[in-house]
């Protein structure tokens, strides 16, 4: 593979197609069906807490922990800015797509927006917790109610964090290529390279963003490994190594999947044709070829946190709980155990799907006012 990217040379045996006639009906109805799926969602969007989830002791939201600067509302600045951010990418995307119909990279904006379909499952998996005060679809919709508290609509925006790291990587690595030559390791393998450059990125990027989310309480990790967490123990625990590596198991191949070689064509393309994948319709067989992968990668990263989860090894709890408004997320009873006010909630998926056959184990709470997550106690 050499660094300059072409256009594909069409073969003789080739002939083009005839100019289209009339409205393109897919993209009228993939348009339709969008704005459709905006306008459920402000129609059924709440902040109220369901009675599944809502702790039913409580009036209001009071917090028990400051967050940033003292300022309660931190959740407004992502929510404003995904509406502002979906507003935009739908924009450029349709722009995009007219100019150059069949774009890799248009396309893989779209998969890694579409995958949000698996977050209620990916917000269960390593315990993190949603701030109920968040714009969010009904709790009790099927599963929407796998999240342990809400399910907001800012995860929208996710196409900016899963695919993001590609842009700076692959500007460095054709400048990594021009640098160093065709013999180069970078040229020789761009694959392995963009992967790497990705890796590295990918890693720094989801560290510094999650750490400010955190710590403006949009969402909290209530359960942890100690080890590679940062401020364990806290409410704005973070696990490092365990989140910010397992995040660039989706970054990676959406990367390498809209790499073009010499010959203008993608990965996701060339493993299409490969397939022999609606070779009459190559875009759609692309497209189902990145959608296929990268929601594995997805599930890939549900599953690392999957094994920790039943392993019983997230032992660390984010004390004090700062979402008084909901039931405590408490599955294995380690909240109790520390000394936590409940009520406390199971949520889904609480038997053996978490190593728990039985279900949540009988805790016996200490003392009133003892314990790391006890009020009078609780650090934060």
């Amino acid at each position: 593979m050499t660094t300059q990217e072409s256009a594909p040379v069409p073969t003789p045996a080739e002939t083009p197609s005839p100019p289209r006639t009339g409205p393109n009906w897919g993209r009228v109805i993939a348009l339709l069906a969008w704005l459709g799926f905006l306008g459920l969602f402000l129609a059924v969007g709440r902040t109220h807490v369901d009675p599944r989830v809502a702790n039913p002791n409580i009036e209001g939201r009071p917090r028990p922990v400051e967050f940033l600067n003292g300022w309660d509302h931190w959740q407004l600045v992502p929510q404003i800015g995904a509406a502002i951010m979906v507003v935009g990418l739908t924009v450029v995307f349709i722009r995009g797509w007219r100019k150059n119909p069949g774009s890799p990279v248009l396309m893989m904006v779209l998969v890694t927006t579409l995958i949000v379909w698996q977050d209620p499952i990916m917000n269960w998996s390593p315990y993190a917790v949603y701030n109920p005060a968040l714009l969010h679809w009904p709790e009790s919709w099927y599963l929407i109610m796998m999240s342990p508290t809400v399910e907001p609509f800012i995860v929208f925006g996710y196409v900016t964090f899963y695919f993001g790291p590609y842009f700076p990587a692959i500007w460095i690595l054709r400048k990594l290529q021009a640098k160093w030559g065709p013999e180069s390791f970078v040229t020789r393998h761009p694959l392995i390279s963009l992967g790497a450059l990705v890796l590295v990125i990918g890693f720094i990027f989801d560290a510094m963003l999650e750490i400010s989310l955190v710590r403006t309480g949009l969402y909290i990790y209530s359960q942890a490994i100690p080890w590679g967490t940062l401020f364990a123990g806290s409410t704005f625990q973070f696990p490092l190594l365990w989140e910010s590596l397992s995040v660039t198991f989706v970054m990676i191949p959406a990367a390498i999947l809209v790499y073009r070689d010499d010959t203008g064509k993608s990965v996701a393309e060339k493993l299409a044709a490969k397939a022999k994948l609606f070779p009459k319709k190559p875009v759609l067989g692309t497209f189902l070829v990145m959608f296929a992968i990268i929601n594995v990668s997805y599930f890939a990263y549900g599953g690392w946190f999957w094994v920790i989860k039943a392993t019983g090894a997230a032992t660390s709890v984010a004390c004090p709980w700062p979402f008084p408004e909901a039931k405590v997320y408490d599955p294995q009873g380690h909240y109790e155990k520390a000394g936590a006010q409940g009520p406390f909630s199971v949520g889904r998926w609480s038997t053996w799907q978490q190593g728990l056959p039985d279900g949540r184990p009988e805790v016996m709470p200490p003392p009133p006012g003892q314990g790391a997550c006890a009020p009078e106690t609780a650090n934060g």
